[in-house]
């Protein structure tokens, strides 16, 4: 199926109105599986491709990523969406001319369908999430707060369960969210003493046959998350390349899930081999 096959729906409202809140409500029931929000490309529950435009250090720049003005992001969307052959798609935008832009730039067909916040929220619904968006910086992104944690390396994010009756009888719409706070806001930084990452990335080394000794760690803090150095010797006739391979795999693995900080860089260096030979210990 080509892109031009495919129907495109459009979701509309003023920024912090609550639209990615209520994004996959309306995507449901529109029969939808595929989102596009902020630079983001969602698939039921999972961004398969994008990166938010939340992330983006400024307001232009996240301006810039909604609409995939950058040809890498652009092309990356369009790369997953001629993968998944979506036969429908919801556009998020703030505007009629902004969800257009969107369509035009990821070579989609013309929007057929645009549903309006109003349609879905009162005046009450809308103002409350103006009102948080202003004093507390947070925003939605309709995918579950797993799926964005090795995105927002450094954010707060909030899981926040929906749970919303479609009327008697008919089966309830339940989904989770993610509330972040973006780069540009000032609120919601939060830090994790370097020490953690220290302790946790030695921890795994001890627990690593082919690892003798740790000699020495330094972890240093960078906003997209920690960029970490390790020097370290290991067992004479062990495979040096995958040892090493194995154990950067395990030890991101271990520190994102640990912490939900993104793993900058991680450099691990063998700078000797322990030898044992006749009972006695040697490293050369």
């Amino acid at each position: 199926m080509l892109l031009d096959k495919i129907k495109v729906y459009a979701f509309v409202g003023p920024s912090g109105t609550g639209k990615s809140y209520r994004a996959q409500m309306v995507a449901s029931e529109k029969g939808i599986n595929f989102i596009i929000d902020d630079g983001l490309l969602i698939k039921d529950n999972e961004v398969v491709a994008g990166e938010s435009a939340k992330k983006a250090p400024t307001k232009i720049a996240t301006v810039k990523h909604a609409l995939f003005l950058e040809e890498e992001e652009k092309n990356a969307v369009e790369k997953a969406l001629k993968k998944y052959k979506p036969s429908k798609i919801l556009i998020l935008g703030t505007s009629d001319g902004m969800v257009q832009k969107i369509a035009s730039n990821l070579d989609l067909p013309p929007i057929s369908e645009t549903i309006y916040i109003n349609d879905v929220a009162t005046e009450e619904e809308m103002q409350t999430a103006r009102h948080i968006r202003v004093t507390e910086g947070k925003h939605v992104i309709p995918v579950p707060t797993f799926e964005l944690k090795k995105d927002f390396s450094g954010f707060l994010l909030d899981p926040l369960q929906i749970f919303k009756s479609k009327g008697a009888g008919q089966k309830p719409y339940i989904s989770e969210k993610t509330i972040i706070r973006p780069t540009f806001s000032y609120l919601g930084n939060f830090t994790i003493s370097d020490t953690v990452f220290r302790q946790i990335i030695e921890y795994l080394a001890e627990k690593m046959p082919e690892i003798y000794k740790v000699v020495r760690t330094r972890v240093t803090s960078t906003d997209a998350g920690p960029s970490i150095y390790m020097e370290v010797i290991v067992m004479y006739g062990s495979n040096i390349q995958e040892v090493l391979k194995e154990f950067k795999q395990k030890a991101k693995r271990e520190i994102e899930n640990l912490t939900a900080m993104n793993v900058e860089s991680l450099e691990v260096v063998a700078k000797s081999l322990h030898v044992e030979q006749d009972g006695n210990k040697k490293t050369q």
